[in-house]
Order: structure tokens, then sequence, then C-alpha cells
């Protein structure tokens, strides 16, 4: 079908892309480490790993997994690790072995971890000493069996000595011990087609409870085919470094910076805690990045960062932006700096992820998400499923050869996710220009993202309810200069109840990972509410502004 993004492509950009180049992520996976072999392609804490080296340990972690473990295809892992080199030997470990990998945020709260391992029946948890002791609460609930832990450094070639372990575990296995014992083990080849799954990925969706995407081998092959097709300038003149500071547990930094680099030979510079900006900036300068992905939080702080100013960008040949929207005058002040503008893009964990991208070759910071990739098709519908006019706000609905098969064992939400001709509800409201450019003007429902991360009020305001005191809470997304938007939490006390702020932020800070945390509360005698007593949160950011 053409349409009027099509001549945004001319002919830099196929309308299409072949789904059947690669089998799965593992044949890709076989054709980039035989390509690349002596390439470095992992740098991180400790040192760095060839493209030979990752296929070398991953092989020897994924016969761990088989022959110690006993993890046949289709079986899930939860990998619970920040950035470091563990991180893509277990990952691609775990996709050879066959299973699913169902990544896991390592600053999840116990309540949130037990969920997560609860709904995607994971009894094998690869997990960053840092974060023992939330797994160690959560396996009260969720009946984990086997358990690895990874150090900082695991995988380095030159490790550090090992941090100890203070929570007790019933019994684990550290990482680099399952990857010595699996030198000594046969490897079984694990026949993988596009419709198996590799990943399962968590996200509220656009109803606020948990639900883990569950993406196919074909689906991210199919996503990064495409982000390759739409970028032709960006793999036109040789390898790149890649800084990648967002976390790859996240789909975005898996797909882009993890594999559609590593497919291209690319030397991968891992950033453990992005939050350290002075050594954030030294990597930058270090190994002279020439392509970085971020959220606008990340831009933001680099660009005020002294050191960082006074660096010299030659090296710099691209920029891309997603999680949350990149502002105006974040890319202006970038380009100003670099000479290059941040490219946004649209996409969900439902999508693996990426739906729409500004082209790269286009000058000007567009203010809109970009076009649709190749192979991608979007409609703006209204409430009623049909579609709005050019011009006329909608929600935008998607499909394509990324978008999931549909969310874990939750079929009545697939239901209502998918229009009966399978385009995907994205919960986005969104308005087309006449080139096919894409502006995301609001949200169909009340997620707040603060940090590119998700954050829904009904799971705040659940958590919030066991609090003694508490008649009642809302909670909704402000502007946040830092963060893009902020948790904004309402309460209605009980009668006669002394609860303090400093009380409710105790008791979120136990249930809640840390950027879900609400930055405002405040105590107000009522809540608006309709009719039927259903609380009015527009009313709440109305009285906000």
């Amino acid at each position: 079908m053409e349409r009027n993004w099509h001549k945004i492509y001319g002919n830099r950009v196929p309308k299409e892309i072949d789904c059947g180049r690669y089998t799965s992520v593992a044949h890709l996976f076989q054709e980039s480490v035989v390509r690349f072999a002596d390439q470095p392609a992992f740098v991180g804490q400790g040192g760095e790993l060839s493209y030979q080296d990752i296929e070398r340990l991953s092989r020897q972690f994924a016969a761990y997994l088989q022959s110690e473990l006993g993890i046949v295809k289709g079986d899930r892992v939860a990998l619970m690790a920040p950035n470091i080199l563990a991180f893509p030997v277990a990952m691609f470990g775990v996709m050879l072995s066959g299973a699913v990998q169902v990544n896991v945020n390592p600053l999840y709260s116990p309540a949130e971890l037990a969920h997560q391992l609860l709904d995607a029946q994971v009894d094998t948890v690869i997990v960053f000493a840092g974060a023992v002791p939330t797994l160690a609460e959560a396996m009260k609930t969720a009946p984990v069996r086997q358990v690895i832990v990874v150090q900082l450094d695991d995988m380095a070639p030159t490790p550090g000595p090992s941090a100890p372990i203070e929570v007790s575990l019933p019994q684990y296995t550290r990482f680099s011990t399952a990857v010595e014992r699996g030198a000594m083990l046969a490897f079984k080849p694990v026949e993988l087609a596009a419709h198996d799954l590799i990943y399962l990925q968590y996200t509220g969706g656009t109803t606020g409870i948990s639900k883990g995407a569950a993406l196919s081998h074909g689906n991210l092959i199919a996503n990064i085919l495409q982000f390759k097709a739409a970028t032709p300038e960006l793999f036109a003149d040789g390898r790149h470094t890649v800084l990648t500071a967002l976390p790859l547990y996240h789909i975005f930094a898996l797909m882009v910076n993890c594999l559609s680099m590593f497919s291209e030979g690319a030397k991968n510079v891992l950033v453990a805690n992005p939050r350290d900006l002075d050594g954030l900036v030294a990597s930058f300068e270090e190994h002279r990045v020439t392509f970085i992905t971020g959220v606008n939080t990340l831009y933001a702080n680099l660009l005020v960062h002294p050191r960082f100013q006074q660096l010299e960008f030659s090296s710099l040949r691209f920029a891309v932006g997603g999680g949350s929207a990149i502002l105006r005058a974040t890319s202006d002040k970038w380009r100003a700096l670099t000479g290059k503008h941040i490219k946004e893009g649209f996409g969900m964990s439902e999508t693996s992820p990426i739906v729409t991208l500004n082209p790269l070759h286009l000058p000007n910071f567009s203010g809109t998400v970009g076009v649709p990739l190749p192979s991608t098709d979007v409609s703006l519908r209204d409430e009623q499923g049909n579609e709005v006019a050019l011009g006329v706000s909608g929600e935008l609905c998607v499909r394509g050869p990324q978008v999931m098969r549909g969310y874990w064992r939750r079929e009545q939400d697939n239901t209502a996710i998918f229009w009966p001709d399978g385009y995907l509800r994205t919960g986005d409201i969104a308005v087309a220009d006449g080139d096919g450019f894409i502006k995301i003007v609001d949200r169909l429902k009340d997620m707040v993202l603060v940090s590119g991360f998700n954050v829904f009020p009904n799971e705040i305001e659940a958590a919030v309810a066991s609090c003694p005191g508490v008649l009642e809470s809302a909670c909704i997304g402000v502007q946040d200069e830092r963060t893009g938007e902020a948790v904004r939490l309402f309460i209605v006390k009980e009668a006669e109840s002394s609860l303090s702020e400093d009380q409710v932020r105790a008791h979120c800070r136990a249930r809640l990972a840390a950027y879900k945390q609400p930055k405002y509360v405040d105590f107000v005698p009522s809540l608006p509410k309709s009719a039927v007593g259903k609380t009015l949160r527009r009313l709440l950011r109305t009285q906000s502004e």
C-alpha cells in the first residue's frame, strides 16, 4: 500500500524489508561473530571482549544452562543486571540455550520483582550481586529454584576481587563459575525459528498492570532490519563506537545499541551507572563515541556538565532520542555544542520497539517523532476504530512485523489492545501531516513518563492504599525539568489520622522502584470525582498547572 511518508524515503529507503533474511536472532548472532571475530564487541568494567570472546563465553554459558540446570527451549530465564560485560554474555547464552529471556529492572522493589517472576513462571534468575537482597525478599513468594549471581566485573579480562554476598540465598552459583563449568560441557544447538519467543518485555501497556510483551525472534529481526533500512547514513561509513548509557534491560537500548549495532560490528561502550556523569563523560571522551542514544534527561544532563562542554565532537556522527519526548530546547543546545540535532523516534515494548523515526539526512529538528519505518503501517483512529482525517488527532495504531504477538497469558488484554484488523492500539494520541510525520499530542491514559520509564497512577495508588491513615489517593504527572515528568500524589487522610509526608515516603520506598517515587505529596480534604464516584485526574492536573 502506498503511503504519504514513502515520498520521504525517496531512493534512500526501501518501502519493505525482507523479514526472511534471518531465521532467528541466533542466526544473525552467528553471522556477526564470524564476520567480526577479532574486533572489539563490548567495553565495560575491567576491560574489553571481542566478538569471538562473546561467542565462546555465551556458548559456554548456554552449555551450563542446558546441562547443569536442565534449561530447554521455551523456558523463561530472568536477567536482572545493569550494563556490565556479563550482560551480553548472559543474554546471548540464554538465547543460544533456546530459553526466553525475561528482562528485569535491577532497581525493582521485591513486590514488583515477585509479580514479574510469578507472572512469567520463572524459576531461574541471573541477578546482579547488588540486587540479591531484593531477590531474596521476592523469593519468599516467588518459587525460584536456581539463582546465578553476577559480579560487577565478571567476564572482564582483568577482574577485581568479588564482592561478598551479604544476604543468604538457599543456594546459588556465581556467573563466572557457571561459564567456567560450561567450557567442559557439550553445547547442544537449538533450532530456533521466527515464531519462537526471545524476550518477555514487561510493561504497563496502557492499563497499568505490568504485563509481559511476548516478543519473538521474528519481531526483533524485523525491527533490526527496519531500523537499518531506515538509517542508511548510519551504516554507510564503517563501524561505530556506541555509547550505551540506557539500560540493556530496556528494549530501546537492547534492540538499537546492542543487537542492531552488533550486527554491524560496532564497539559497544557499556555504562553501568549513567548517574555518574563524570564517568559517563570520561567514557565519551576516551572512546571517541560515534553514536549515542538517550532520553531527554540524559542529553540535558550532559549539556550542563562542564567537562562535556569542553570535548571535541568531530567523531560523533549521530544522536538518537526516545523513551520520552526530546525537547526542542535540548536538541538545539545539543546541535550548538556537537553540530548534530537529536533524532527523535517513537516506540514501545510491544513493538520491539521502534515504530517511527526522524530521517537522519534531514538537517532540522522536526518537533515530531518522524515517519514510520519500512514495512510499518500506522493508522490514526477515533474511539470506534475509524480512521480520522489528515490533520485530525486520533489514537496512534500500528501494524507491522515488529508488533508483538500479544501479552503473555493475558487474552483479555490482547483482545482490548488489538483492533479486529490487527492494528495495535498504542494508547497515544497523535496527529499526522501531509508527509506522514507523526506528532504525539496527548495520552489516551494517564501514564506518567519519568526519565523515559512508564509510571502508572493505578500502581502508585494501589501501593499507597495500604499505608495506615490513607483514606484515598490519586496521582498525576507534572512537568519536571530534570526527568521530563514527575509524580505528584494527592492523599485524603482518614479522620483524625496523624499521617505525615515522611511516613508516606517511607511506605512508598518499601514498595516502589526509585523512579516511581512521588516527588510531591499533597494532603487534601477531598478528591474531585464524577457523578459515579470516579476520581477526575484531569481536574487535578488543571489545578496543578
